[in-house]
């Protein structure tokens, strides 16, 4: 008999910094971390593969309205390139597709990650999530098609050699959303007329968060109930690089109603330059985001329910 299914989800709402395991998907990370906190509502802020590991941050209840701001945000990395396999995935899970020999100096592959930091085009791999006409990419891929991509721009911020010895190569990258790192490693090995793939994958940074901050599975299932809840960070911690707007009692309620604010006529400064705020009360709760339209009005655009 099923015993989970017995348990009553409850309302919890906040964001779980997990440290996912190699293995399993981040589907079923969250599916575990869900169960273990007996939540009602959860999701993720993007992916990771099965063989990478590192932050997860999982949103549970009013947390995940906001998901979209981590989506967006710039990652940090840490990955093992391995020059002179290639595979189908561009990763441990693909069969080998050519083996060559590697001869190179760490000046070598100095120089050629120079010309991968900044603004960079991508093409996406066969083996993601990315659709064509309705259907993922790797559906086309373990099918043996492989269908035309266009590249994407994403911008490399930071680009660090951490380690060689042949033939791996350490790196910590911090980049853009949308970026592929095995995609990166490939082209690293092509650059170096050597081939690669990536062994090790490990994200470790995500916008403001931390893998320092971050939980295990395991860590989780020896805690209490409540000691799994008090870990979790507030609703707004996705939210850090808004500017907050606080309003009094009156204008929060009509805030809380989906009025447009004209907050100058109210004695309420705006902040300036920019287009989109979060909103708290005066106890410093979280309300909600909204946009600052061009005639000065806060309009609110996701409100939190609780």
């Amino acid at each position: 008999m099923n015993t989970h299914a017995k348990r009553k989800r409850i309302p919890v709402h906040g964001v779980l910094l997990l440290d996912k395991p190699a293995g399993i998907s981040s589907t079923q990370a969250l599916a575990k971390a869900k169960w273990l906190l007996n939540a009602e509502k959860a999701g993720h802020t993007g992916t990771l593969d099965p063989f990478a590991t590192g932050l997860l941050p999982l949103c549970f209840g009013e947390a995940t309205k906001f998901a979209s701001d981590l989506l967006d945000a710039d990652k940090t990395y840490e990955a093992t390139i391995r020059l002179g396999i290639t595979t189908t995935t561009g990763d441990p899970e693909g069969d080998v597709l050519e083996t060559r020999e590697v001869n190179v100096q760490r000046a070598q592959i100095e120089v050629v990650l120079d010309r991968f930091r900044g603004p960079i085009d991508q093409i996406p791999p066969m083996y993601s999530a990315l659709k064509r006409d309705g259907k993922p990419l790797y559906a086309y891929a373990r099918e043996g098609k492989t269908l035309e991509r266009e590249a994407r721009a994403v911008t490399i911020h930071a680009l660090e050699l951490i380690s060689f010895t042949s033939p791996d190569i350490q790196i910590r990258v911090r980049c853009s959303k949308g970026t592929y790192i095995r995609v990166l490693g490939e082209d690293i090995g092509r650059s170096l007329n050597t081939g690669a793939h990536l062994v090790l994958l490990r994200r470790v940074g995500a916008g403001n968060l931390s893998i320092a901050d971050a939980a295990t599975l395991e860590s989780l299932e020896a805690l209490s109930e409540s000691g799994r809840k008090s870990i979790l960070l507030p609703v707004d911690s996705l939210l850090s690089k808004l500017i907050p707007v606080v309003l009094p009692p009156e204008l929060a309620s009509r805030f809380m109603q989906g009025q447009r604010l004209s907050l100058g006529k109210e004695g309420v400064a705006l902040p300036c330059g920019v287009e989109r705020v979060k909103v708290l009360d005066t106890k410093q709760i979280l309300l909600g985001v909204a946009q600052i339209s061009a005639e000065g009005l806060l309009q609110p655009e996701r409100l939190v329910s609780v």
